[in-house]
């Protein structure tokens, strides 16, 4: 007869809680650009990161420029060697390489960026994308070895978490970003934060959920507080590298 063993269901169970706890002591910062920074810009930010950034162990920072700048990013950030800093592409083609005019397929990004962003609200406002979009791209990067960062708020929670259980990438990484607090730069209640990170923990368990929605210095060590966030998705915040490290610290604890 089939099924699972009682003793293979308490390892699985095991396994599951051991991934879901590792996935609660790793912290993270992303700070997502969009389209904003010159080269010349870009790299000075860099420059006045790295003098004041003081690493720590269990704090990844994620930074996502311009894909344009994102080669030239790569190697300062390597001549720079700081630990726990990686790039992130803002978006990725939901296609393999071919006659798709415009795109930029995951695989082009493999060496340059550690990490994608995916499904983000002005993605699905100003350029019409969709769930199913969402989805192909994670299924793209993950492809490549390129791990996404999928963002979900209240209304696409459901549609572009839950076809996301095949995915076979345990860097994974969600981020809950309400629209309205994007739109109207005012960070959403506490109370509704950690509800919402209750609501993503009981479909995907072991993935790190993090917030993002005008996190500011001033609010990013409460926010990060919250039980069952790991970290910060930051906007515009993240253009000021002050302000930035500021942030990074305060996630840090």
């Amino acid at each position: 007869m089939g099924g699972v063993l009682p003793h293979q269901g308490r390892d699985m169970q095991g396994e599951q809680m051991s991934k879901a706890t590792a996935a609660r002591t790793k912290r993270f910062v992303v700070g997502n650009w969009k389209s904003n920074k010159t080269l010349d810009q870009a790299q000075a930010w860099l420059v006045s990161f790295a003098r004041n950034y003081q690493p720590e162990a269990a704090l990844q920072v994620i930074i996502a420029p311009s894909s344009i700048w994102l080669v030239p990013l790569a190697r300062q950030l390597q001549d720079l060697s700081l630990p726990g800093v990686y790039l992130a592409a803002q978006d990725v083609s939901p296609f393999p390489r071919g006659s798709y005019t415009g795109a930029i397929a995951a695989d082009m990004l493999a060496g340059s960026a550690d990490y994608v962003i995916v499904g983000h609200g002005e993605r699905r406002r100003y350029f019409h994308e969709t769930s199913q979009d969402a989805v192909n791209k994670v299924s793209e990067a993950v492809d490549a070895g390129i791990k996404p960062i999928i963002c979900v708020d209240t209304a696409t929670a459901m549609s572009q978490l839950v076809p996301l259980g095949d995915v076979d990438c345990e860097q994974l990484m969600i981020a809950y970003c309400p629209v309205e607090a994007m739109s109207y730069r005012e960070a959403e209640k506490k109370e509704m934060v950690e509800e919402a990170a209750r609501f993503i923990g009981q479909i995907h368990p072991a993935r790190p959920i993090i917030y993002g929605g005008a996190i500011t210095p001033d609010n990013a060590r409460d926010y990060a507080a919250i039980p069952g966030i790991s970290g910060l998705f930051v906007g515009q915040a993240s253009l000021d590298p002050a302000a930035f490290v500021a942030i990074c610290a305060a996630v840090a604890g």
